[in-house]
């Protein structure tokens, strides 16, 4: 790992995932968390203020990036909630079955390698009638903003740390054999290739 991925691109994401309309899109998913809360690419703790502790229990946390984590010391110090970490990605988390009321994942599906595996554990791990709060950019309804996601899609990986600028998040949550309760989907503020997001509830 060289000194962009230690230095540069740790401060990049966490100033990229703290801007306001990505705020206000964590806003409207993360304080319905309740319970033993899995949260799949917890990063530098974006999400952590928005979690009401009155509702949740605990958090565990799921990001293989050491260096991001570093990030979260300031919020994690702020959050009254017990948090603990597994340095892993999503694909295979050493947890076990029926462990977590809720899973968040936010900005992460973009990301990890097999996303769809990663949401097999995610349901894996979830309890019986527990549910998926997600909040991810993704492919854009315009054909013609698709075609440029797909453009930039090489260098951008490089440049955001395996970040896909473009992919189907509806589609990955289908195939892992998972149904929404509640899917929306716009343009927030900001470029649209990287602009186009999906929020919402889903259950197993």
């Amino acid at each position: 790992m060289g000194f962009y991925s230690k230095h540069i691109l740790p401060r990049c994401l966490d100033k990229a995932c703290g801007i306001g309309p990505i705020t206000k899109q964590r806003e409207k998913v993360v304080p319905l968390a309740e319970g033993v809360v899995l949260e799949i690419g917890i990063g530098s703790g974006q999400n952590l203020p928005h979690y009401r502790a009155d509702k949740v229990r605990k958090i565990i946390g799921v990001d293989p990036d050491d260096h991001i984590w570093k990030r979260s010391e300031a919020r994690r110090a702020a959050c009254s909630i017990d948090i603990e970490r597994i340095g892993l990605s999503g694909e295979e988390i050493p947890l076990e079955k029926n462990t977590a009321d809720c899973v968040v994942v936010t900005y992460s599906l973009c990301t990890i390698p097999d996303p769809v595996k990663a949401l097999h554990e995610m349901k894996r791990i979830l309890k019986p009638g527990g549910k998926i709060l997600f909040s991810e950019h993704g492919k854009a309804p315009d054909s013609k903003v698709h075609k440029w996601q797909n453009r930039i899609d090489p260098l951008w990986k490089r440049l955001a740390g395996g970040c896909h600028s473009g992919r189907d998040i509806p589609d990955l949550f289908r195939q892992a054999d998972l149904s929404f309760d509640n899917l929306q989907e716009m343009y927030i503020p900001g470029p649209k290739v990287l602009g186009y997001n999906y929020w919402g509830v889903a259950r197993a």
